[in-house]
């Protein structure tokens, strides 16, 4: 049963990978320090990114790296494109708002 981005994303220590990886590749040493979390529970949470497509493993010695994997996120952009358009008229609104507060006394 595949399991959907929004699934995935759901869990806050899975973005909170995502947001580490999205800096620079890490080992998983690096990724359970960073998180607080045992080494099991980190490469649990590693395995489901990975199985969705979210971040690859890069071998090198005995070493494993850790990479961010973008493609599923397009469908996280693809599903949110619409909202954007709701967000882009409230800042439109906003700035208009503001620069005729500009020229009040």
């Amino acid at each position: 049963m595949a399991t959907s981005p929004f699934d995935v994303l759901a869990e806050p220590t899975r973005r909170r990978i995502l947001d580490l990886l999205l800096e620079r590749p890490r080992l998983v040493g690096d990724l359970t320090e960073q998180l607080g979390l045992s080494q099991p529970g980190t490469s649990k949470h590693l395995r489901v990114l990975r199985e969705a497509g979210f971040v690859q493993v890069r071998q090198d010695a005995q070493r494993r790296w850790y990479e961010l994997s973008p493609a599923p996120l397009a469908e996280v952009d693809a599903w949110l494109t619409p909202y954007r358009r709701l967000w882009s008229e409230h800042l439109d609104a906003l700035e208009q708002h503001l620069d005729s507060m500009e020229d009040e006394p």
